[in-house]
């Protein structure tokens, strides 16, 4: 059964999350203590690759809350650190091995999944699949950006081809 909006939704986070890497791969090793001088409480490179995998894991969570039988082995992913600050190889391994859970769990999800209810420590009641998916995409690529514009403050020469996928 075809499922467009499942497919096209996994496909778009699969871009961002290719940019992510790309960015990730940017960076050298001394940037990792690197943060902006203009907030006392910015993170430092370290902890915003971390940041970034505690985004990913909310896609597992939700996911693994949509389907906790099939993705139970999911439950592992919860003793994984997230926040603590990385290095770009812990950061690549983490995404790749997150990506392959999200694309596990995708594969689970048709069209009307996306309408369910899901109770949420923020709105017991519920909040749409759709809405949750939404909000850790929104969450993933502010902090996306973010690294984009640390690599610029650092002086890498990035453009916006390094940020978005060009299609055509």
């Amino acid at each position: 059964m075809p499922n467009p909006i499942v497919d096209s939704f996994q496909a778009k986070l699969m871009e961002e999350i290719e940019r992510t890497q790309h960015l990730i791969g940017l960076l050298r090793e001394d940037d990792i203590a690197w943060k902006p001088q203009l907030e006392q409480r910015a993170m430092d490179v370290a902890h915003l690759l971390s940041h970034l995998l505690e985004c990913l894991a909310g896609f597992c969570a939700v996911l693994y809350k949509v389907f906790p039988e099939p993705l139970a082995h999911f439950e592992e992913l919860k003793k994984l650190p997230v926040n603590h600050g990385c290095g770009t190889e812990e950061a690549l391994t983490r995404i790749a091995r997150y990506s392959s859970c999200i694309r596990e769990g995708f594969a689970q999800c048709d069209d009307d999944d996306l309408k369910r209810m899901i109770p949420t420590v923020f709105v017991p009641a519920g909040e749409t699949v759709m809405t949750l998916l939404l909000g850790n995409f929104e969450h993933f690529v502010n902090h996306k950006y973010q690294l984009f514009l640390y690599l610029k403050f650092m002086g890498h020469p990035v453009t916006t081809r390094d940020l978005y996928h060009f299609r055509g």
